[in-house]
């Protein structure tokens, strides 16, 4: 049994019909949506939260909002792409959500320090193509 606020997450998460149980439905909702517009309201209507006990509970499991949780989740998509299967910049961004190729740019840089293009080549010249995830 894992001690303290972490065991405590996790069997929270465990038991169905929890709150944690319902953080964890919708950031695999998430996860299996990354690339769709959605509305808060519509997440939290779906598991039968409140938006601001949504946003609590998904903070205190994951770390993140779950509008951060979406951009993580797509940004790390987009690293993938680029390197794996050497999208561009413009494609990838649209791939995975992003309506704006600059928007991605700027939180792609802001997440991995590098713009896109000098993020994956640094990548590549270290020889860790299948280590950056």
């Amino acid at each position: 049994m894992l001690p303290g606020h972490r065991g405590r997450n996790l069997r929270q998460i465990v038991r169905l019909g929890s709150q944690g149980h319902r953080i964890a439905k919708a950031a695999n909702w998430i996860r299996d949506h990354f690339r769709e517009h959605f509305h808060i309201e519509q997440l939290a209507t779906m598991i039968g939260m409140g938006v601001s006990t949504l946003h609590r509970h998904f903070q205190e499991l994951t770390g993140m909002s779950p509008l951060q949780y979406q951009k993580h989740l797509r940004l790390h998509e987009a690293r993938r792409l680029m390197l794996i299967e050497e999208t561009d910049v413009t494609t990838t961004a649209l791939k995975v959500g992003y309506e704006s190729p600059t928007q991605f740019v700027r939180e792609y840089r802001r997440l991995f320090e590098q713009p896109p293009l000098k993020n994956i080549k640094s990548i590549r010249s270290e020889g860790g193509e299948r280590t950056a995830f």
